[in-house]
């Protein structure tokens, strides 16, 4: 397979970045310097320092106005007695002999840089954060981004499913830092090691507070240990311009104005909604109805099944300036005789022999109990002979497409395979995973997704389909309930795409409560990844949901995600249409501009603005039921450019 070199260069070294400390262009000449006075180490950082106990890593910060809270509680396992602590090149250096640990303290662009190296496997709890009982929030890339205040009640309790959980850094948030916010000040830290590491939160006496564990395991390359603290202002978002700062300089944000210059077909996403296609919304007939409701500029995909979008359909979508996408997984494989979709279907001898193997060498069973999941690594090793990815690519835009949504490789889904055949681990699926996305999108010019987009993938992704939406653990539980959530049929519209769905409150409550929703990933990558919900939550899928959800939209400047067959064209197509038309200018304006800044306008979180550019676009929205300065309950208000604002408000279904 022939590689786009910069793309997958770039791509590499967000990924080594992410995993190292080498990243950085200050020399230790240019570093402030480190104060060590017995056990504690002093490192200056921007807005104050950060004072480390060696004895049990808890961390202090001291800010330049007088402020002090505990960045750290200590580790959570006893460490033993530290060495003397040494400094040199910019660092300060001790150890713990009895775990076999070795720490070394830095400032690195203006952030406290901590690394634990480990001579030996085994697993950390440290840092552990938001203790300090000044904490009001603390903020996480769950999808988008949410900001739970600490002491909430209900946030709290097993109502809210998040007490007691852990997500990884790479596979259950879509970015690797968390932040939390006080009374003028705030936190930010960044798991620069994100393989292997992952985020608990916990519940004590009321309050939450969040625990980093680590897993140090030769096989991963995970034996260095990396985190950065940052002091911040407490804004909602703080953590997240600190994250995108630190990305900038470690692997990069490709604009998507840059990925637009290479490929102007990726324009086509300014201004446009997204949708899923089934039944006579695959046909030319269907693009037609779509177009006479007004429906300007749209992304259109197809699932893998037998009745894919025809030339015909592919070439009347392309008149109406749309750009249209198959679903693909390179995942999974099935046997062929029974597969129960064509993505899983593979020529002989991809099934079994190309699937992931586990440390006792037997085949990983693949996603819902189905085939196998299939190692990057056997298809990296095949491909320069055998060309299975590039024959699947072929074939699946032989009508005409020219984009591309390929499902779970920039997800953070990452596998160990233990074959002796293709033997690789987790940051060798990624570069693998980087690798073939580059290709897709750099060689083959295709307008590529992906689902739930990790930010290590931007480089090579034009949008993201699931990173808009904070699933709670509860969302699956009620999608394998078919009888409630729908299950496969009929064929031409799947009750689990159209069916309406009532969430249960509380999961509702954690998913989408505005109050509680923050544009994290927008902060952070808003002007290179246009990202939407998940497309088995479609608008119409959660109608309590609608109205909130259509304002978030573009509160964020991002699209809708739709699933259309002619039946939801005919019910809620002028809806679409006219959510779609007011979208379509605020997006021109603002899709290849950052986010600049996010701000709650009232004590109870629930009206709400957002900048973009500096001046572009200006949008503030009211989920709250009172009129604010003008604004009614349920409306929106944007501004191009300081224009006069342009109003909407979404009625919902």
């Amino acid at each position: 397979m022939k590689r786009d070199n910069a793309i997958r260069l770039a791509g590499l070294l967000g990924v080594l970045c992410a995993a190292a400390t080498a990243c950085t262009t200050a020399t230790a000449a240019d570093q402030p310097e480190i104060e060590v006075n017995g056990n504690q180490v002093v490192v200056p950082v921007k807005g104050g320092k950060a004072v480390v106990d060696a004895t049990s890593l808890g961390v202090r910060a001291e800010a330049d106005d007088g402020a002090n809270w505990q960045l750290s509680a200590p580790a959570a396992d006893a460490l033993g007695a530290p060495s003397s602590v040494t400094t040199g090149d910019g660092k300060a250096t001790w150890r713990y002999q009895t775990k076999g640990l070795t720490v070394t303290a830095a400032t690195e662009g203006g952030r406290l840089e901590m690394t634990v190296h480990a001579d030996k496997q085994g697993s950390m709890i440290w840092p552990v954060t938001g203790t300090d009982r000044s904490v009001r929030e603390v903020q996480f890339p769950r999808g988008e981004g949410l900001s739970v205040p600490v002491a909430d009640s209900w946030w709290n309790s097993d109502a809210a499913g998040l007490a007691g959980t852990e997500l990884g850094m790479v596979d259950g948030l879509t970015m690797p830092f968390w932040g939390t916010g006080q009374a003028g000040h705030g936190s930010s830290y960044i798991a620069e090691s994100d393989v292997g590491t992952s985020l608990r939160f916990v519940s004590e006496q009321g309050r939450l507070h969040t625990e980093a564990v680590h897993e140090f395991a030769p096989k991963e390359s995970t034996m260095d240990y990396t985190v950065s603290f940052a002091l911040t202002d407490g804004s909602p978002v703080a953590a997240a311009r600190d994250y995108r700062d630190w990305l900038q300089h470690h692997g990069g944000i490709e604009p998507l104005r840059a990925k637009i210059a290479r490929n102007p077909e990726v324009g086509k996403l300014v201004g446009a909604f997204h949708a899923y296609t089934w039944g006579q919304a695959r046909t030319p007939e269907g693009i037609e109805q779509m177009r006479q409701l007004g429906l300007d500029r749209m992304w259109l995909g197809y699932d893998a099944d037998e009745q894919p979008m025809t030339k015909q359909a592919v070439d009347a979508a392309k008149k109406a300036g749309y750009l249209v996408g198959p679903y693909d997984s390179w995942a999974n494989a099935q046997d062929p005789a029974n597969a129960d979709n064509p993505s899983s279907r593979w020529p002989a001898p991809v099934w079994q022999d190309a699937c992931v193997r586990d440390a006792q060498g037997e085949v990983m069973t693949g996603f819902g109990g189905r085939g196998c999941y299939l190692s990057s690594e056997a298809f990296a090793r095949a491909e320069p002979t055998e060309q299975y990815l590039a024959n699947r690519t072929r074939e699946m835009t032989a009508n005409g497409a020219t984009s591309y949504f390929l499902d779970v490789d920039a997800a953070g889904e990452l596998h160990t395979d233990h074959s002796p055949q293709h033997p690789m681990n987790k940051a060798e699926d990624r570069k693998n995973r980087l690798d073939r996305m580059g290709w897709l999108s750099g060689d083959r010019n295709l307008v590529l997704g992906s689902e739930n987009s990790g930010a290590w993938a931007n480089r090579v992704l034009a949008y993201s389909h699931g990173s808009q939406t904070p699933v709670g653990d509860g969302l699956w539980k009620l999608e394998r309930d078919r009888q409630t959530w729908g299950g496969y049929a009929p064929q031409g519209a799947p009750a689990f795409f159209f069916k309406p769905v009532r969430l249960p409150a509380d999961l509702a409550k954690a998913m989408f409560a505005p109050q509680f929703r923050v544009p994290l990933y927008q902060t952070v990558l808003h002007d290179s990844v246009i990202s939407t919900d998940r497309w088995e939550l479609s608008w119409s899928k959660l109608p309590d949901q609608s109205r909130d959800r259509a304002m978030l939209a573009m509160l964020y400047n991002t699209p809708l995600n739709l699933v259309l067959d002619k039946s939801e064209l005919d019910s809620h197509g002028k809806q679409i249409a006219e959510l779609q038309r007011y979208f379509e200018p605020l997006h021109e304006a603002a899709a290849t501009e950052p986010m600049t800044d996010f701000r709650w306008l009232t004590p109870d979180h629930l009206v709400q603005r957002t900048s973009f550019g500096n001046g572009t676009l200006t949008v503030t929205a009211n989920f709250s039921a009172q009129t604010h300065d003008g604004l009614p309950a349920g409306c929106v208000d944007a501004s191009v450019k300081g224009g006069n604002p342009q109003r909407i408000c979404p009625t919902g279904l």
